[in-house]
């Protein structure tokens, strides 16, 4: 495996020191138990922000996940960040997330979270709490590969 993954936490509170990142903590340690390079940003709850951490972190990692900024809250822009630069979305992986969710809060229906890719990047938004975000990120990790495959090129059937 070996691909290098970039974490970004959206969040006011964390992005100004006044919370610990949880969620990024559990997505490295996970990512790094699965053999995962992982670095890891903090930005705050701004539309501007995100997309420049995102277009940032996909040029130098093949996946950029997102923990955060999904919800219904006033300050939650996330999706609408990620959603411009998207070259195709993949409504799938979010479903696969939601209904991992659902199996332990009905609150996981309330995410309005994007996946998709951007040139050859796996881009996805993951909730924000420390286990939704551990937990979604399970829900589609073992398909990461396969998704890093196809995006190579490499189109061969199994």
């Amino acid at each position: 495996m070996g691909h290098r993954v970039s974490v970004i936490t959206v969040s006011d509170g964390v992005s100004a020191g006044e919370r610990e990142d949880g969620s990024g903590e559990g997505l490295q340690q996970l990512l790094e138990e699965t053999g995962y390079e992982v670095s890891r940003r903090l930005v705050p709850d701004d539309v501007d922000a995100i997309r420049f951490a995102i277009k940032d972190e996909a040029s130098r990692s093949r996946v950029v996940l997102t923990t955060g900024g999904t919800g219904f809250g006033l300050r939650d822009v996330t999706p609408e960040a990620t959603g411009r630069l998207l070259d195709r979305e993949a409504p799938g992986l979010v479903h696969v997330m939601v209904a991992k969710g659902l199996e332990s809060t009905p609150m996981a229906a309330l995410t309005r979270a994007k996946a998709g890719t951007m040139g050859d990047t796996l881009v996805v938004n993951l909730p924000g709490s420390p286990v939704g975000a551990v937990e979604n990120l399970e829900a589609i990790l073992d398909l990461v590969p396969h998704i890093l495959q196809l995006l190579s090129g490499d189109n061969a059937h199994h």
